[in-house]
């Protein structure tokens, strides 16, 4: 059974703070709900409530790697900008896009509902698809140059099943989907694979 978002950010918190002090300090304060409603407003849809009860928890963190294996959250503005800006650079295009196989492996380069909440600093961000369909809600990852994947692995189904994941990767130090969680000098997480 996957844990709520809260009961995960709680697990991932304890660990940082006992084995990566430096990436449990990054970590943001909670974002204001009224900050979540203009970001809703800004890309024109309403986030979804994993999203939501994450940003309410920790309003991104900065360039330090928490999802495996170099995934960096998003704070409420900054997915405003990612968002906009990958509008700006598909344009024209979504609107005659060809959406394939909306269960399938790849996605198009970009569509404006999907949702950017964390980044990997090179271009690239993980997405909450939220076209309507069945398998609404499941974690893309949208490469700047080849666009959109996504991976059956079970953590990637949505974003309390990858909170979950990571936080389950960290208490037992085992590998996730090939990734395995370190601490750098005891001070800071990041991802062998």
């Amino acid at each position: 059974m996957t844990s709520s978002i809260s009961e995960s950010w709680t697990r991932i918190e304890v660990w940082l703070a006992r084995r990566t002090p430096r990436t449990f300090a990054a970590l943001g304060s909670p974002a204001e709900r009224s900050a979540i409603a203009v970001a809703e407003q800004a890309i024109g849809q309403p986030f979804p409530e994993p999203l939501a009860e994450s940003l309410l928890r920790h309003n991104g963190m900065g360039h330090f790697d928490l999802l495996p294996p170099f995934w960096s959250l998003l704070d409420v503005q900054s997915i405003i900008i990612a968002w906009q800006t990958r509008m700006k650079i598909y344009g024209d295009e979504s609107a005659g896009a060809e959406e394939g196989d909306p269960d399938g492996e790849y996605g198009p380069w970009w569509h404006r509902q999907w949702i950017p909440f964390a980044l990997d600093g090179a271009g690239d961000y993980l997405i909450i698809d939220q076209r309507s369909y069945r398998r609404r809600g499941r974690i893309g990852k949208a490469d700047h140059e080849i666009g959109c994947s996504f991976s059956h692995h079970p953590m990637w189904a949505s974003l309390p099943a990858l909170l979950d994941a990571t936080a389950t990767a960290l208490e037992s130090g085992e590998a996730v989907d090939g990734y395995l969680p370190v601490a750098v000098d005891e001070d800071e997480l990041d991802w062998d694979f």
